[in-house]
């Protein structure tokens, strides 16, 4: 078993990494299209690339990653997409968080863990372009392992044509495994992305999973590659729709008061911003989401 797992772990994280090669690829390339609009006299925006590093309690080597952020482009105004794979064993409060799962009874005798995963958020120049934030990951103990991520739009203008091609292609992508999941994960991306102090959501939804373990590797594995997949279909054709759209001031100013609203909900209920912080993952990395510029009222 832990021979497979260790080749299994190697597969999740070299797909991590290769999708974040594509989806940086893209985005230069949007960038260097750009020619049209306010924005366009701007050098293309480029990513820039550090390494990230987790240290354990105890000063060691616990694991890392990689950072690729793009800050002041033609098309978007802050872009990080992020890779890691760490490991270590859970701290206090993620071991008595995991005890309370029926499938980890032994997570308190044994708290090791590794988690690989791609991290993704956009907040872009033209306000009538939506943010939108992805990710994927999976999650190992001795006792379990499992799946997670998703995908969602953030528009601060929304359209209704973009929520549905964008929520289309997440659910072909989704029914090509299990008719099921669409609906499921929807409506927990609903419930999950859903800001109680606001009592409003902070976009218009996608589609949220965690904690995916059918007992069939391989196939929550293809359905976790998919969500990946569906990314760049599912967004670029909404920057195409809007990259060229005039706007006003107080288009711009709408966008920051959402910007608000979402650095609100990351900093408070994201599950990813707290798993990063508390088990010593690099803050820079982990705070990424964060908008550029963001205005309270």
């Amino acid at each position: 078993m832990s021979e497979d797992f260790d080749e299994r772990k190697a597969r999740a994280s070299g797909w991590f990494r290769s999708l974040r090669d594509q989806i940086v690829a893209a985005f230069e390339a949007l960038e260097d299209s750009q020619v049209e609009g306010p924005f366009a006299a701007r050098p293309a925006g480029r990513f820039e690339v550090s390494e990230t590093r987790r240290t354990a309690p105890d000063g060691g080597d616990a694991g890392g990653g990689l950072m690729s952020v793009m800050r002041g482009g033609r098309v978007f105004e802050k872009v990080g997409v992020n890779v890691s794979t760490v490991y270590g064993t859970l701290g206090e409060r993620a071991q008595a968080a995991m005890a309370a799962r029926k499938d980890l009874p032994g997570i308190k005798e044994d708290p090791r863990f590794w988690a690989s995963g791609i991290s993704l958020v956009a907040h872009m120049q033209n306000p009538h372009t939506p943010a939108v934030h992805m990710n994927t990951r999976m999650f190992w103990t001795p006792h379990g392992w499992w799946f997670g991520g998703g995908a969602d739009l953030n528009p601060c203008i929304e359209y209704e044509a973009d929520t549905e091609s964008f929520h289309a292609t997440l659910k072909a992508h989704c029914d090509k495994h299990d008719a099921t999941y669409y609906p499921r994960f929807k409506a927990w991306a609903d419930d999950y992305f859903f800001i109680p102090h606001r009592g409003r959501a902070r976009g218009v939804g996608g589609i949220f999973y965690d904690d995916l373990n059918t007992r069939d590797w391989e196939a929550d594995f293809a359905f976790t590659q998919d969500v990946g997949r569906a990314f760049l279909p599912a967004f670029l054709p909404t920057v195409e729709a809007h990259r060229n759209q005039p706007f006003t001031e107080a288009d711009k100013d709408a966008q920051l008061v959402h910007r608000g609203l979402y650095a609100e909900y990351n900093l408070v209920y994201d599950r990813g911003t707290k798993f990063g912080l508390e088990t010593g993952h690099d803050a820079n990395a982990v705070l990424m989401s964060l908008p550029p510029l963001a205005k309270w009222v």
